[in-house]
C-alpha cells in the first residue's frame, strides 16, 4: 500500500500511478486540492489547504484531514511524492 502526495504540476502523473494501485491512498496537498482525484483510491485533502483556497465544496468525496492526521498517514505508509 502506498500513500501518494499530490500537488501541481505533477498531479496528472501521480493520479495515473495511484489509479493503477488497488490499495492507493491519495492526499491532495497545497494546489493539489484543485484536482479531481475520483477513482484514485482512498482520497484525503489537507484542511488548511482546502480552506486557504476556498474549495471546500469542490473536493468531492475526499476526507478532510489536518496536519496531525497527515503525519500519521506518512508514518504508516510508503510515500510516493508528486509534490
Amino acid at each position: 500500500m502506498a500513500l501518494y502526495l499530490i500537488n501541481l504540476p505533477f498531479a496528472k502523473e501521480g493520479l495515473e500511478m495511484a489509479k493503477r494501485d488497488s490499495e492507493a491512498k491519495v492526499v491532495l496537498i497545497e494546489d493539489g486540492v484543485y484536482v479531481d482525484a475520483s477513482g484514485a483510491g482512498e482520497v484525503y485533502a489537507v484542511k488548511e489547504d482546502v480552506e486557504k483556497r476556498g474549495v471546500g465544496s469542490r473536493v468531492g468525496d475526499a476526507r478532510i484531514i489536518d496536519y496531525d492526521e497527515l503525519v500519521d498517514l506518512i508514518v504508516d505508509n510508503k510515500v510516493v511524492n508528486f509534490a
